[in-house]
């Protein structure tokens, strides 16, 4: 039985959380003490070095040979049980696709353990499940965040492949991904372009080589020529696995300069169909898609989602021709996304049914592809070997950047070796890493009140949304943790710390991904906001009912 004591000693471990996340909150909605670039700064040292530190704190003092593998095998069961009912959801209707499986996925099982659950479980079951705690961080770090980054960059990679090679992708052998490229969003922070350029073999064979587009090189280099002595408007850097803030989530970006290339536009369509060797005499460059392939395609890759570089691009092209065009603001209940379409004549195209430019409004992207009689034709993959080894260098590229993955791995070692051999950390090592990590909880709940205070809206995907979301947040997952806990013979108290971890507010990795990508970044930045407001409350009755 729960008495007021129980409840007490549980508002004591977090209620601490929320007066460091309301203190950052109105910090800067009320008092206006820091601004926009301070709060970029603020939440960069928590990425570089609170946080990071902070894991490995708890990671450190873990004893890997006394893990509760039964435990550890229920909260497994419980996100593999979701991903095979997604998957199958996905294959089966219409309206499933990867992007929903994704964020739904994300919703559903991967709770913000770290910063939330190892105090609140602490002070709920006493010190043996924050130990539980840690070992379900350990597992988020190494195996489902990696999962969370295979799945993005797989999703880039069958985006770049349709777009790009939408009739020759099964004649591709190899990718060649330039080293400033670390993701098939885009780059860092979705912000740069990726152009594509294949070499085509006598036999027929294509080898892609990936990189970042001329002029978003160009623009990088003028961005940092220009920090210095401009108010650059703060972005989510490369650093994926930890940044927990968003400064253009509100889509009112920056104009900047358009990225169209008009030579390349030109050499393609400018002599109205005009061949290869034609375009050569006439004295254009060529172009980086060779082959004798009739049609040519092309892209302009980009995740910064900016509406006016975007109509900059497409003004600046006198053969565009804008004909469509459906406009959603970005808050809308109804989480609608603009699409703006542009098409070019083509002299041997009379029918209508000729290459058409189309940009999809779900992930900044624009698209060159045939049409055959209104109808999108499916596009063929590149081998499975080809595609997983594109994914994996990648992911890889992500996780050594990422200082959480230096952390977690060297607590992983520091723990092994520290509980086999009963080797104790010097203490000057120990004191400077408690230094910072003892401030780590307090400074992850006040970055996060600065994220709260920078969004222009708590509920940005809209009401109807919101409460789907927290739906499947808080009564989905706790549901299948407690069969898949019950499966492998959790009972007791055990039971009743599966749950009630699985009913913690929404994790702040899958939204920065999710914002890095562009995949429902609205709702998960709901779900971590508004998630994080009702989370103590609702925990609470789960706590309650379970002790009944």
């Amino acid at each position: 039985m729960i008495t007021v004591l129980d409840l007490y000693h549980v508002l004591t471990a977090v209620v601490p959380l929320y007066v460091a996340m309301t203190l950052a909150y109105a910090s800067v909605r009320w008092w206006r003490i820091f601004s926009p670039d301070q709060c970029s700064g603020i939440n960069r040292f928590v990425a570089l070095f609170a946080v990071p530190l902070l894991s490995f704190h708890f990671i450190s003092t873990n004893n890997p040979f006394a893990m509760n593998l039964r435990f550890l095998a229920a909260d497994s069961l419980q996100k593999l049980i979701v991903l095979a009912l997604l998957a199958l959801w996905c294959r089966l209707s219409r309206r499933g696709s990867l992007d929903w499986l994704i964020t739904l996925f994300s919703l559903s099982t991967l709770p913000n353990t770290l910063v939330m659950g190892i105090p609140l479980l602490r002070g709920m079951y006493g010190a043996d499940s924050g130990s539980l705690m840690v070992q379900i961080v350990v597992l988020q770090c190494i195996i489902w965040y990696t999962l969370m980054l295979f799945l993005f960059e797989y999703r880039g990679a069958r985006l770049l492949v349709m777009e790009q090679f939408p009739d020759t992708a099964a004649s591709i052998v190899s990718f060649r991904v330039d080293s400033d490229v670390v993701s098939l969003a885009g780059g860092a922070g979705g912000v740069a372009e990726l152009q594509a350029e294949a070499e085509v073999g006598e036999d027929g064979r294509m080898r892609v080589t990936v990189r970042k587009s001329t002029s978003s090189r160009s623009e990088a280099a003028c961005s940092h020529s220009h920090s210095h002595s401009q108010n650059m408007q703060p972005r989510v850097s490369n650093l994926s696995g930890v940044e927990i803030y968003s400064l253009q989530s509100s889509r009112n970006p920056t104009p900047r300069g358009s990225s169209f290339n008009h030579a390349e536009f030109f050499n393609i369509v400018g002599n109205g169909g005009a061949k290869q060797g034609d375009e050569e005499k006439g004295g254009h460059s060529p172009q980086p898609v060779v082959g004798k392939r009739k049609d040519l395609h092309m892209f302009v890759w980009s995740s910064s989602a900016s509406p006016v570089s975007e109509r900059a691009a497409a003004a600046a092209a006198g053969a565009v021709h804008v004909f469509g065009s459906a406009g959603a603001d970005h808050g809308d209940a109804k989480g609608a996304q603009a699409y703006d379409e542009y098409s070019f004549g083509n002299k041997n195209e009379k029918d209508g049914h000729g290459p058409t430019l189309s940009k999809l409004g779900s992930n900044s992207t624009a698209q060159l592809r045939p049409k055959d009689d209104g109808e999108e034709r499916p596009a063929a993959m590149p081998p499975a070997s080809v595609m997983t080894r594109l994914i994996l260098i990648m992911v890889w590229r992500k996780l050594i950047r990422n200082p959480n993955t230096y952390s977690s791995l060297l607590g992983i070692i520091w723990s092994l070796v520290s509980y086999r051999w009963g080797i104790e950390m010097p203490a000057i090592i120990a004191r400077s890493i408690s230094i910072l990590s003892d401030a780590g909880l307090g400074m992850a709940m006040f970055s996060l009140g600065l994220f709260m205070a920078l969004q222009p809206r708590i509920i940005a995907c809209g009401n109807s949304v919101a409460s789907f979301a927290m739906a499947v947040r808080f009564l989905m997952g706790p549901a299948v943790m407690a069969a898949a806990s019950i499966a492998v013979g959790l009972r007791g108290v055990l039971l009743h710390i599966a749950i009630v971890q699985a009913a913690l507010p929404q994790g702040i990795v899958p939204f920065v991904f999710a914002k890095e990508y562009n995949v429902h970044p609205d709702i998960l930045s709901t779900a971590v906001i508004f998630g994080m407001l009702i989370a103590l409350p609702i925990t609470l009755v789960y706590y309650i009912l379970l002790g009944l």
